[in-house]
């Protein structure tokens, strides 16, 4: 047998007490101690919970195979930055990912494709992995521009001596987050094809990974995960259910064990 690894990312967004954090995670221990030493072979797996938790998260997940990340960090050094978060402090927190620029930050917080950028240099100088976001609105698809756009978006948030080894992209239509709809697999496909042919032209050869993100649960990530070019999740609501999150973990670790 042959085994790639393939990425799943679970975002808690502004969501978990101490309490509940510490629920989830034991939840996940549970299942892992009990039959999961295949996934884990088999699916890189990341948590990304608020800021607030990020320490006690990752103190309870320091003895297995999960791996800590942040939502979001400041393109700028530590300093006079009241209320922001430096990439090194996320490091030193124990982080080896973080994602920067999903859609509800360039929504909320009005992040353009520049501070995106400049926050993917900080966490790469920090020794951080990116995984930038990137993403269609109704509007945008329904007008025929999806991958004009996302590879616009990808290529603008990406600065030009990016390291591709710490880079993910992650293709999130911002039409599916939450609502339960996904594109169909050949769609997803598809524009993953757009997203490596550019990141490949502009940036070089690589390794890219790309991985997609958007209403994902366990009845649809193994078909999405078996997609050609799709190197991995991006899960939002269904990580913070143990139960859920982990059969997505397994469907995915099927996927990436084939025939010699």
């Amino acid at each position: 047998m042959s085994v790639s690894s393939c990425l799943v990312v679970g975002n808690w967004k502004m969501h978990g007490t101490l309490s509940e954090a510490a629920a989830l995670v034991g939840g996940l221990a549970e299942r892992l101690a009990t039959g999961g030493s295949t996934v884990v072979r088999h699916a890189e797996i990341v948590l990304c919970p608020p800021h607030p938790l990020l320490v006690p998260v990752g103190q309870r997940i320091q003895e297995t195979p999960f791996r800590l990340g942040g939502q979001d960090c400041s393109s700028a050094e530590p300093g006079p930055r009241t209320g922001e978060v430096a990439a090194a402090m996320l490091r030193d927190a124990g982080c080896g990912y973080v994602l920067l620029g999903h859609s509800e930050r360039r929504t909320h917080q009005h992040e353009s494709n520049a501070a995106v950028r400049a926050k993917v240099v900080a966490a790469q100088a920090a020794g951080l992995t990116a995984i930038v976001c990137v993403g269609e609105s109704t509007a945008v698809r329904q007008d025929g521009q999806a991958e004009r756009h996302v590879t616009d978006q990808v290529l603008a948030s990406l600065p030009a001596a990016v390291d591709a080894a710490a880079t993910v992209v992650a293709y999130e239509p911002v039409w599916s987050i939450g609502t339960g709809d996904t594109p169909g697999v050949p769609d997803i496909e598809a524009m993953h094809a757009t997203l490596r042919d550019a990141l490949v032209r502009i940036h070089g050869p690589g390794p890219w990974r790309v991985v997609y993100g958007g209403s994902v649960r366990a009845r649809n990530a193994g078909a999405i995960a078996a997609g050609g070019g799709v190197d991995g999740l991006l899960v939002g609501g269904a990580s913070l259910q143990p139960g859920e999150f982990w059969g997505i973990c397994e469907a995915v670790s099927l996927t990436r064990t084939v025939p010699p």
